[in-house]
């Protein structure tokens, strides 16, 4: 039988595994939880996601486009503003009302080191979400290199660990700017090379 197709009932059953994974863990994740957490009756997850490996994957997809819709409302509000300040003001936002979010998706990238499907699901979204990011930049007027993007986006990552594992209420917009500054600077900026001896 083929799963139904109501998508804005997958993102709904999507949005509320994030939830649950985000304040509960990966070991509480289960079929009943999100029905539980969407307030919908038991076995409409299991209608929709016939595997725990399928729902894991959904949920890993449906961060990944918010995060990039997110990107996207950033960059309309903040027309103009460079690379330091834009992802300064993402991490800030993902960090603080998007902390439940990005708790979720490392609880993924975690459990994916244990279940080869779900580190290959997560790979090729990596792949796609690099993809869009070099486009977003192109849309910005910025010629970043793919290889530096992808070192934006691993130093992001882990910047965003440190920001969303930190005690709540603690980040600040300061520190996240802080932080993007540094980020950009090292990869955006050719450093010099060692002096040649005299």
């Amino acid at each position: 039988m083929t799963p139904p197709r109501n998508v804005q009932r997958r993102h709904a059953l999507a949005d509320a595994a994030i939830e649950v994974l985000g304040v509960r863990g990966i070991h509480q994740l289960s079929h009943r939880a999100v029905d539980e957490a969407a307030g919908l009756p038991a076995g409409t997850t299991s209608n929709y996601f016939k595997s725990r490996d399928e729902l894991l994957e959904a949920v890993a997809r449906r961060v990944a486009t918010l995060h990039l819709a997110d990107m996207d409302v950033i960059s309309a509000a903040m027309a103009g503003a460079g690379p330091a300040e834009l992802i300064g003001r993402s991490l800030y936002d993902a960090a603080t009302r998007r902390r439940t979010r990005f708790l979720a998706i490392f609880e993924l990238s975690l459990e994916s080191t244990r279940q080869p499907a779900l580190m290959q699901a997560m790979s090729e979204i990596a792949l796609a979400t690099l993809d869009a990011t070099v486009s977003h930049h192109r849309t910005l007027g910025l010629q970043t290199p793919p290889e530096q993007v992808q070192a934006l986006m691993t130093l992001y990552g882990g910047a965003l660990f440190a920001l969303v594992t930190a005690p709540p209420g603690s980040v600040t917009e300061q520190g996240a700017s802080a932080l993007a500054r540094c980020i950009v600077s090292g990869v955006l900026t050719e450093l010099p090379g060692p002096s040649e001896p005299s």
